[in-house]
């Protein structure tokens, strides 16, 4: 959460103009996902970008001109964190910071999970190259055996267990939350079953393929050893 998104969240010319005129300003601009942006095993980036001036970094501003001048240029007394009227809620943050510590801004780098925080559909994004940042109606998910996990949250067996254990509210849609999330028991895996779930996963390519991703329902299917009754109750249910 920045406290003031027209600030930090910019389009690509923005950002290119801020890199050339700072190019040190590229460490801190990274591309940025938000919940609407997120699909089944693909991202459907807007070419926005989030400044990451995290609390956690500890950024000296005077080293990223170009940013500095970009953020007063929308008025110092709007970005403080002061909680005065106009301005952003109270915090211990500089004004060029955005709201949150973000202290595990590291994960963004790791291989992780990016799933929206509220939705009608079961979109979870494998990010293992693209290092995005996601804003406050996404989250992110690291660990081990990531790609299998990934298959799972897509698949038919997980849409079952999604629409049976996580609240429905208003318009349809259902909350992602911890809360629900560990109720759902996940089959532990080996590696070597994790390199088929990741190299289906790497062969979609970012784009959509219902034979490949049916193959991988059958996988999760005789993994979870159903019977022939249940993956006929599962997919009459979908």
């Amino acid at each position: 959460m920045t406290g003031y998104n027209e600030a930090f969240i910019i389009d690509e010319q923005t950002r290119n103009e801020l890199v050339e005129a700072s190019p040190k300003s590229a460490e801190i601009i990274r591309p940025i996902l938000r919940g609407r942006d997120i699909q089944k095993y693909k991202a459907d980036w807007q070419n926005l970008y989030i400044i990451g001036t995290f609390p956690s970094l500890k950024i000296d501003i005077e080293n990223y001109p170009s940013i500095k001048n970009h953020l007063l240029s929308f008025g110092y007394d709007r970005l403080k964190q002061t909680g005065e009227e106009g301005a952003r809620k109270k915090t211990h943050n500089e004004w060029f910071e955005i709201q949150d510590s973000i202290n595990y801004w590291e994960d963004f780098f790791r291989p992780k999970i990016i799933y929206p925080e509220i939705t009608k559909f079961i979109n979870f994004y494998l990010d293992t190259t693209e290092h995005y940042y996601i804003n406050n109606k996404c989250f992110i998910l690291t660990g081990v055996h990531i790609e299998y996990l990934t298959a799972f949250f897509n698949s038919k067996l997980f849409k079952f267990c999604f629409t049976e254990n996580f609240p429905e509210l208003m318009g349809g849609t259902r909350e992602l939350r911890k809360v629900f999330f560990e109720k759902i028991p996940v089959m532990k895996i080996s590696d070597d079953v994790n390199e088929i779930f990741k190299l289906k996963i790497s062969n979609l390519k970012g784009n959509s393929n219902k034979d490949l991703e049916e193959e991988i329902n059958n996988i999760i299917f005789e993994l979870y050893n159903l019977s022939s009754d249940e993956i006929s109750i599962i997919n009459n249910f979908i």
